[in-house]
C-alpha cells in the first residue's frame, strides 16, 4: 500500500527523510515569518506558499533540499551563493551537508515577496 500524500507543510517534512528534516523545518520557519499571510499549500507534491500568486516552494531530494523563489529574487545575492548551485530556474540547492544560509534566504524571500506584492498582474508563476 503506498504511504498517504501529504496535505500540509507540516505532514510534507514529517514524511521526508530524518537527514532532511532539520533543514525543512528551519526554511519553513523562516518562510512563515517573511510571508506570515501567505496560504500554505501542497501543489505538485511541493510545499508553497502562494498570496495566491506563487511565492516560493521547497522540496526534499536525496542529498539536498531545493528552495524555490524566482531569478529575479535571487539576483542581487548571486555572490553571496556562489558556494551553492542555483538552476536556470532559479531553484536553490542547498546540500544537507551544508548550514542553510538563513540570513540569505530571509533577505530572497523578502525581495519576492516585494517584488510579488508590486506586480501589476495576476500570472501565478
Amino acid at each position: 500500500m503506498a504511504a498517504k500524500s501529504p496535505k500540509t507543510i507540516s505532514e510534507y517534512i514529517s514524511a521526508a527523510p530524518s537527514k532532511a528534516k532539520p533543514h525543512l523545518s528551519e526554511l519553513y520557519a523562516i518562510l512563515k515569518e517573511v510571508a506570515p499571510d501567505a496560504m500554505e499549500t501542497i501543489k505538485w507534491s511541493s510545499p508553497f506558499f502562494v498570496e495566491p500568486r506563487f511565492l516560493f516552494s521547497f522540496s526534499a531530494h536525496k542529498a539536498h533540499l531545493g528552495f524555490a523563489s524566482s531569478n529575479d529574487a535571487l539576483d542581487p545575492y548571486r555572490d553571496d551563493l556562489k558556494e551553492f548551485e542555483i538552476t536556470n530556474m532559479g531553484i536553490l540547492k542547498i546540500p544537507y551537508s551544508k548550514n542553510l544560509p538563513r540570513s540569505l534566504i530571509k533577505k530572497i524571500a523578502k525581495r519576492r515577496l516585494k517584488l510579488v506584492e508590486t506586480r501589476m498582474d495576476d500570472n501565478f508563476w
